[in-house]
């Protein structure tokens, strides 16, 4: 019995001693020994090895199906557009009329379309690959094709849970620890990328020389939780946010001490006059770190940009863009808080192969003259999806959980109804 505890307490000092020496040390200091990139270079080889065996195996069919973008092929161009199409071959008044009965057909299949496959629920699920990366996520068992297939699947789970895992979660604890404990002596530490290595994050960041300053305000889209630990691996930024409990309140609480950060109580989130204010009031200071916000207010698959929030916007601070990409066939970044609690996402984020993401911080944006929040909002959004490769959306990201307003509906109905009687002028071209 004391040779086996002398002998676990031998190699928990050895495990230590590795992750000190080759881990904490070149992450604290900033430069590598090159395991990361090994690493990456040898997954990026059995990736495209499993990829060729799938090809061999004449499923080139179900791969091309899983790579589309969805269930309906649906046709480019705006309904205004494909409206006026159908009109241009009608006779002219008075023997036609700009409103047909064959019109509502045209609506009917536009409303089914997006009862069946709309643009905001499937930015809530993940995104489809178009070849297996040897997570359990597929929904293909492409593990059986071939007894070598199968072997390196049951290696890879044994690699991802019995080695990554335990390696990124002793990682994320004494990160965490760090955090905590050192919040007095924060400031006199070195740059720490112990988190980001944690998750084994391998980022590309681009264009530094745009990274966001004090007294202006970071905007990003959102993936994830771990957009912060991405973000903050780069540079150091002051957070907005509702006060928690538990582990969360201890960090927020231990990161209040190092820097100040704007922290609201749940009642006051609600009044927006004492957001904007808060916000004014910290970006005024000169001294104090930028703002990160991430607009969407809702974490997005990995795919679109949906709308961002104006009231970032309304405070005439300088805005710095920053557009954020994952790449999926190392692991899915998305969090769907509706279907994973926090622990079983970030134990998903740790038994995936890795994170690998680009960063790119664009030019500092202004509100132009004669531009409202709103418009400002948009055209921010739009640099951001246009550098991330992003789709642009117009949808509020709130609908994953609430119903569309009203308003909007108007807005809709306003549009078809002006459709239908003809106002629109490519109906009256020719």
């Amino acid at each position: 019995m004391e040779d086996f505890s002398a002998g676990s307490l031998w190699a928990l000092k050895v495990w230590l001693y590795l992750i000190i020496s080759l881990i904490m040390i070149p992450a604290m200091f900033g430069f590598s020994l090159g395991i990361s990139e090994t690493y990456m270079t040898i997954l990026m080889k059995i990736l495209e090895w499993a990829t060729v065996k799938i090809q061999k195996a004449n499923l080139d069919v179900e791969l091309k199906a899983s790579a589309s973008n969805g269930l309906i092929q649906r046709e480019d161009g705006s309904m205004e557009k494909e409206l006026g199409e159908l009109r241009r071959s009608r006779p002219k008044p008075p023997v036609g009329g700009d409103f047909t009965l064959s019109d509502c057909f045209y609506f009917s299949r536009k409303g089914i379309e997006s009862i069946v496959e709309d643009e905001v629920t499937q930015r809530f699920t993940s995104e489809e690959l178009v070849s297996w990366n040897l997570l359990t996520r597929t929904n293909n068992d492409f593990q059986y094709i071939s007894v070598k297939l199968t072997l390196v699947y049951g290696l890879g789970i044994f690699v991802r849970y019995c080695i990554l895992a335990p390696l990124r979660l002793t990682l994320a604890l004494i990160g965490l620890s760090w955090l905590v404990i050192g919040t007095s002596t924060v400031g006199l530490l070195p740059n720490s990328r112990i988190c980001a290595r944690g998750l084994s994050a391998a980022i590309c960041y681009h264009n530094r020389e745009n990274k966001p300053k004090k007294g202006g305000i970071c905007v990003a889209n959102h993936t994830s939780p771990i957009d912060i630990v991405i973000l903050c691996n780069d540079s150091c930024y002051a957070m907005v946010g509702q006060i928690h409990g538990g582990l969360m309140g201890i960090l927020q609480r231990a990161m209040v001490r190092s820097c100040p950060h704007v922290w609201f109580e749940r009642a006051e989130m609600k009044d927006r006059h004492l957001v904007t204010k808060r916000l004014k009031d910290h970006v005024n200071d000169k001294t104090k770190l930028p703002i990160l916000i991430f607009p969407e207010g809702t974490c997005v698959n990995n795919t679109s940009v949906m709308m961002f929030k104006k009231g970032s916007f309304e405070i005439g601070a300088t805005i710095y863009p920053v557009a954020i990409k994952y790449d999926p066939k190392f692991g899915d970044a998305f969090w769907n808080s509706s279907k994973y609690s926090m622990v079983s996402y970030l134990l998903r984020m740790m038994t995936s192969w890795a994170l690998v993401c680009n960063v790119w911080y664009l030019p500092a944006m202004h509100q132009q003259e004669g531009e409202d929040a709103v418009q400002f909002a948009n055209r921010v959004k739009s640099v951001i999806a246009h550098q991330g490769g992003l789709i642009d959306l117009q949808w509020d990201g709130g609908l994953k959980r609430a119903k569309v307003k009203e308003t909007f509906k108007e807005q809709q109905q306003k549009k078809y109804s002006s459709m239908v009687v003809g106002d629109d002028s490519s109906s009256n071209s020719d």
